[in-house]
C-alpha cells in the first residue's frame, strides 16, 4: 500500500475486543469438534476390535467378502484417526508462522477422508468383479452373523457423529464413512441370506457392486465440497452477493470492493473487505456493528474491514 494513502485507511478486527470466545451464531462458526473427542475414542476402539475379529474370521472361513469388508473397516479406523487429529489441531492456538493456527487441517482431513473412501471403493470394486468371474462357495450363516455385528458397530459410530455432521464437513466425512460401512455390512447380510435361500454365489459380489455405486455418490459430494474449501471458495450456505449487498447498504458506505470470504476451517469463516466511506471514518462502534451483523446473519466470525474515505476507483495499492 502506498504511503500517500496510508492516513485514509483504518483497519478493524471484529474480535479486537475479546469477544472471539463469546457468542457465535450461524452454521459457519461453531467449535463443536472439541466435544467429539469421546466419540472418536469410542469409534476407533470399537472399529479396531471389529477389524481384528472380522478379518480373522474371514481368513479362517475363507470368506473374501468378510476380508474385503474388514479392509474397508480398517480404512474407517484410519479416517477416524485423521478426522480426530484434524479437530484437535484445529483447536490449537496460532503460533510462529502458522498465524491462523492449524484450523485448515480439518479441510485437509475431509479431502483425505474422501480419498481414503475412493481407495476403499476401488479395492471392493476389483474384488467384486473378480468374484463375479470366479464365484466361490462360502457358508452364508457365519458370514451373516459377523456382518450383522458390523451393522450395529458402524451404525452406532455413525450416530456419534450425526449431530456434528450437519455443520462440519470434517465430521461429515467421519459420519459418511461409518454410514457407508453400515450399508456395506447390511449388503453382506442380505447377500448371505439370498445365497442361503437360492445357492447363487454371484449374489454376494453383485451386492458389493450396488453398494459401491451408493457409496461413490456420497463420496463424490464429500470430495467436491472439501476440494472447494481447499481452494478457498466461499463456504456453502453463504451467498457472496448478499454479503456484498449487506455491506453496501450500511449507512455511509458508498461502495464495497476487494471483498474476500474464505473458510479458515471446516467450521469457521473469515472475511476481508474495503468500504468506501466518503464522509469519513465512522468509528469503532460502526465496525463492531458490522462484525456483529456478519456473524449473526451469515455465520462469518472473523471480519477485517478497511475503511477508505477517498473513492478513487479502488486505487489503493495492495501489498
Amino acid at each position: 500500500m502506498s504511503a500517500g494513502h496510508h492516513h485514509d485507511h483504518h483497519h478493524a478486527h471484529a474480535h479486537d475486543h475479546g469477544h472471539d470466545h463469546g457468542h457465535h451464531h450461524g452454521p459457519g462458526h461453531s467449535h463443536a469438534p472439541a466435544s467429539f473427542g469421546r466419540a472418536f475414542v469410542l469409534g476407533i476402539a470399537l472399529n479396531t476390535a471389529f477389524v481384528v475379529v472380522e478379518g480373522g474370521y474371514g481368513i479362517v472361513s475363507g470368506s473374501m467378502a468378510l476380508v474385503a469388508d474388514a479392509g474397508h473397516n480398517l480404512s474407517d479406523v484410519l479416517s477416524l484417526f485423521m478426522a480426530w487429529g484434524a479437530s484437535v489441531l484445529s483447536a490449537r492456538p496460532p503460533q510462529g508462522r502458522f498465524t491462523y493456527g492449524f484450523k485448515s487441517s480439518s479441510i485437509l482431513a475431509a479431502l483425505g477422508n474422501a480419498a481414503l473412501l475412493l481407495v476403499a471403493l476401488g479395492a471392493i470394486l476389483v474384488e467384486s468383479v473378480r468374484r463375479l468371474m470366479e464365484p466361490e462357495a462360502v457358508s452364508p450363516g457365519p458370514v451373516m452373523i459377523v456382518a450383522a455385528i458390523g451393522i450395529v458397530i458402524n451404525t452406532f459410530t455413525a450416530l456419534l457423529f450425526m449431530r456434528g455432521s450437519k455443520h462440519d464437513i470434517n465430521l461429515r466425512g467421519a459420519y459418511l464413512h461409518m454410514a457407508a460401512d453400515a450399508a456395506v455390512s447390511a449388503g453382506v447380510v442380505l447377500a448371505g441370506l439370498a445365497m442361503a435361500m437360492t445357492g447363487w454365489t454371484w449374489i454376494d459380489p453383485l451386492t458389493s457392486l450396488v453398494i459401491v455405486v451408493v457409496i461413490a455418490v456420497g463420496t463424490w459430494g464429500l470430495a467436491r465440497d472439501s476440494l472447494k474449501l481447499g481452494l478457498q471458495a466461499v463456504p456453502p450456505g453463504i451467498d457472496p452477493n448478499k454479503v456484498s449487498a449487506a455491506l453496501a447498504a450500511m449507512p455511509g458506505v458508498a461502495r464495497v470492493h476487494d471483498l474476500h470470504i474464505w473458510p479458515m476451517s471446516t467450521t469457521e469463516t473469515a472475511l476481508t473487505a474495503h468500504l468506501i466511506m466518503p464522509q469519513g471514518h465512522p468509528g469503532d462502534a460502526f465496525l463492531a456493528h458490522v462484525a456483529h451483523d456478519l456473524e449473526h446473519d451469515f455465520g462469518i466470525g472473523h471480519t477485517t474491514i478497511q475503511v477508505e474515505t477517498d473513492d478513487c476507483g479502488g486505487c489503493s495499492l495492495e501489498v
